[in-house]
Formats: structure tokens, C-alpha cells, sequence
């Protein structure tokens, strides 16, 4: 009987502990609720802080105040990169050090972009969650800007109004 007193404690326990390691963060979660609560129906893209391709070449070619937050790694930047004056290349993984986000403006647009868009999509959500406001993220990344530009639309004059988010 002592014996399975004991088995039975040391199985308690065992599951109170496991319990605890897969419990989650309810104040993060919490918080992301609240980023993510306006995030609904056809204005879904535009509450995650997406932007176009047409829409992100609009406000460059209209020289409203826009950076370029390049995430991709070093050795994707040597091949393909953003050339705009004030563009930043902050890998991913050392974008979330102090002396990386201190370099991120928040007095303009910031635009993230990576190849395909997926890094870019994590990353901007992320550094809206810590609270970079002005962050957006370019739909689709490299991919979809070299599917939409060509000579015509990159010599285009921006038409008034057309630089929406």
C-alpha cells in the first residue's frame, strides 16, 4: 500500500510538472489577441499592415518618407537587394537586438520585405507587437515587385491618390 501511495505521488507530481511545461504564455497571448482583434473580413490585409507592390512603388516614386527594412540574409542581399537611398539590411535573426531596432525610424514608413514575403510577414508583426507602429509589410516581397515592375510602370508618373496602403 506505501508503495502505491508513493507511486501515486510521484506520478502527481510528474503531471503537475509536465502540466506546467506545456501551459503557454496567457499575457502574451492575450496581447496578440489585441493586435490581431481588427484583423477581420476584406479589411483583413490592411489591419495586418500590408502593403502592394504598386502601392509601395507609388510612394517611392512620389519621394514620401519610406525605408526599405531588408530581413533577408547576407548572402541572399549580395545577389538581390533594395537600392533606395536609406534602405536598412538587418538579417532576421539579428533584427531583434537593441542596436538593430534602435537603427529602425519611427518617424516614417517602414517597409519590410524578403523574397517571397513570409519572413517579412512574421518580422512586421512582430515589431508592430513591441510597438513600431509605422511598420508595414511588402505583400508578396521581392517576388511579387519584380512580377509587377517593369520599365513602364517603374517610369509611370504617380497618379494622385494612387499611393494607398
Amino acid at each position: 500500500m506505501t508503495r502505491n501511495v508513493l507511486k501515486t505521488l510521484l506520478l502527481a507530481a510528474v503531471t503537475c510538472f509536465v502540466g506546467e511545461a506545456w501551459s503557454y504564455d496567457a499575457a502574451l497571448a492575450e496581447s496578440y489577441a489585441e493586435l490581431f482583434a481588427p484583423v477581420k473580413g476584406a479589411s483583413a490585409g490592411k489591419a495586418l499592415h500590408m502593403i502592394k507592390p504598386e502601392s509601395f512603388l507609388n510612394k517611392v516614386k512620389a519621394q514620401k518618407p519610406i525605408v526599405a527594412l531588408d530581413i533577408d540574409t547576407p548572402a541572399e542581399t549580395r545577389v538581390y537587394s533594395m537600392t533606395l537611398p536609406g534602405t536598412l539590411a538587418i538579417p532576421i535573426n539579428e533584427l531583434f537586438t537593441k542596436e538593430n531596432l534602435d537603427l529602425i525610424p519611427t518617424d516614417k514608413t517602414v517597409v519590410v520585405v524578403c523574397k517571397s514575403g513570409t519572413r517579412a510577414t512574421a518580422a512586421g508583426t512582430a515589431l508592430r507587437h513591441i510597438g513600431f507602429e509605422n511598420v508595414y509589410v511588402l505583400k508578396g516581397g521581392f517576388k511579387a515587385l519584380v512580377s509587377y515592375i517593369g520599365p513602364k510602370e517603374a517610369n509611370t508618373p504617380v497618379k494622385v491618390g494612387a499611393a494607398k496602403k
